[in-house]
Formats: structure tokens, C-alpha cells, sequence
């Protein structure tokens, strides 16, 4: 059996195609469980035949509480062996279900991550720069270290795991995603990549928009040293300085090339940010989450 868990916040515009896309993957048996803290969204939701909750698993529909608490509740109300966990504001290909439940079949997999593609234009600088960081970044990452059988961070846009590994993760996470896949691993389970499991995401459309996601991803692995005993990472300052080279051959145009350089002294910015206000500073982590319009 499998459960979807889709976990999403005043997303209602876009909820029922997230939806859509698994209803035909799966089969009877299966379930589909939207957890959201806001009735907009609950409503929309409960238009299909599917598990609809609060962050607390109740149906008040009240108050925000965050995603990993809204997970570690997930978690008690599912009901599968395997957990397909994503987003209200993405949807995934035809045959995702498919394709990311593959890998379970050796009792060593623990989890499985899908593929992110970015639905921005390619001819805009911040549209660009989805298509060079999920493309040449984190698929050729993901590829490399999937094929070498060593530890890799799912994508939480589209993630698999299999249930009772984990009962619940720290509800103060900012990288979600990070975490589950370093606890999953530290209890010697393998990681896989599914690229063929596709999801299609919208990224942001406005720079303050892409500084605020890109530094709460960045601020959740340095948050994450904190929390629980880490393994080797995807993403740090020196290994996605090991990576310029491979972004400078990513280009087409001259233009394209001017937007690379513009990334690489970008990426800089957030991670001297990073370092100054959470590792010198000690700023809240709480401070760093804030919502992004764009991707809506």
C-alpha cells in the first residue's frame, strides 16, 4: 500500500492538479492525505476522494504549526508501507508512482528521491538558473553519487521513504528534506535516485523571492550539523565551489554565460550571509523561514 502525503499551505489554486496526477497511479488500496492548516486549501482538497487534515491531524483547520510538525503527524495517520511525500504547489509525471517505488524492492532501500524540473522559461536570468541548478546541479549530482551507492539528499518536492524508519523528525527543521534523508541513512539504509519519477516545480519568479528560498535551504544544512549527528552532504560551501566548473560549461549564449557568473557571485552572497548571521551572529533559524510568494 501506498500513501501520498502532500503537504501544502494556502495553495488552493493549485492543490487539485497536485492531486489529479496521482489519482490515476494508484490503485484501490492506496491513499492520498492533503495536510494543510488553512480551510482555503482543505476545501479545495476535499472536492476529491481524499484524507484531509490540519497541521495537528484534526480537521479545525486553525492554525499553522509547519511542515515538519504537519509530517510527524502524517506519519501516524498513514497507512502504507511506503510514503510518497510532496508539495500543493508542484505535480509529478505519469508514471512517477511507478518509477519511484521501484527501488524498494531490495529491503535495503530506505528511501528514494524523484527528479525536480523546472517549469520557468529558460530565457529569463532566475528561469535560467532553476534549469542549471536542478539540471546540471542536483540531477548530475544525484546521478553521480546514486551510481557510486553513496548517500544522497532526496528532493523534497518528490521523495519516497519507507515507513517505521523514522517516527518523527525535529519540528524546528528548515530543511525537511535533509533531515529525513540523514536519519533514514544513519540507520544503514541505502538512498536512491529515481530520475525517471519526474516533478514539475515552479520556481521563483523575483530575486527577493529566490534569496529567500536559497537561503533557507542553505541555512537548513548548517542548521542541520545542529539537530541531529550528520553524514557527508550534498550541499556545503566548499563542494558546491568544487561544482563552478561544471555551471561554466552549462551555457549557450554570452548572455547565459553573464548569468552564470551572476549565480556564482550570488551563491557566494547567501553563503558569507549564512556564515555571518547564523555562525558568527547565532541568528534564530525560525528568523530564516519565510514564505515565497512566486512559486504560487
Amino acid at each position: 500500500m501506498i500513501s501520498i502525503i502532500i503537504t501544502a499551505y494556502k495553495e488552493p489554486k493549485t492543490i487539485g492538479r497536485a492531486i489529479e496526477k496521482f489519482i490515476p497511479q494508484l490503485t484501490k488500496k492506496d491513499e492520498i492525505i492533503v495536510m494543510c492548516p488553512d480551510r482555503e486549501t482543505a476545501t479545495a482538497a476535499k472536492k476529491y476522494k481524499v484524507k484531509v487534515y490540519d497541521d495537528d491531524g484534526k480537521q479545525n483547520f486553525n492554525s499553522k504549526k509547519g511542515k515538519p510538525h504537519a509530517l510527524n503527524n502524517a506519519f501516524k495517520i498513514s497507512k502504507g508501507n511506503v510514503l510518497v511525500l510532496t508539495d500543493g504547489d508542484v505535480f509529478v509525471s505519469d508514471n512517477a508512482i511507478k518509477e519511484i517505488i521501484k527501488p524498494f524492492k531490495d529491503n535495503k532501500v530506505g528511501a528514494v528521491s524523484g527528479r525536480p524540473i523546472s517549469l520557468n522559461p529558460r530565457t529569463d536570468m532566475l528561469g535560467y538558473f532553476s534549469h542549471l541548478l536542478t539540471d546540471e546541479g542536483a540531477h548530475q549530482t544525484r546521478l553521480n553519487l546514486d551510481k557510486k551507492n553513496k548517500y544522497l539528499i532526496c528532493s523534497g518536492y518528490l521523495m519516497a521513504i519507507r515507513k517505521g524508519i523514522i517516527k518523527e523528525i525535529p519540528e524546528n527543521s528548515l530543511a525537511d528534506d535533509a533531515v529525513i534523508s540523514n536519519l533514514i541513512y544513519s540507520k544503514g539504509y541505502k538512498i536512491k535516485y529515481a530520475p525517471e519519477s519526474k516533478v514539475f516545480v515552479k520556481f521563483p519568479t523575483t530575486l527577493k523571492d529566490w534569496i529567500k528560498q536559497k537561503r533557507r535551504s542553505a541555512g537548513g544544512y548548517v542548521q542541520m550539523k545542529k539537530i541531529i549527528k550528520t553524514n557527508d552532504e550534498m550541499r556545503s560551501f566548499l563542494k558546491e565551489s568544487k561544482e563552478v566548473f561544471r555551471a561554466l560549461n552549462y551555457y549557450k549564449t554570452i548572455k547565459e554565460m553573464l548569468w552564470t557568473l551572476a549565480l556564482i557571485v550570488l551563491r557566494l552572497y547567501l553563503w558569507l550571509d549564512i556564515f555571518i548571521n547564523i555562525k558568527l551572529r547565532k541568528q534564530d533559524f525560525a528568523k530564516i523561514w519565510k514564505p515565497i510568494k512566486s512559486t504560487k
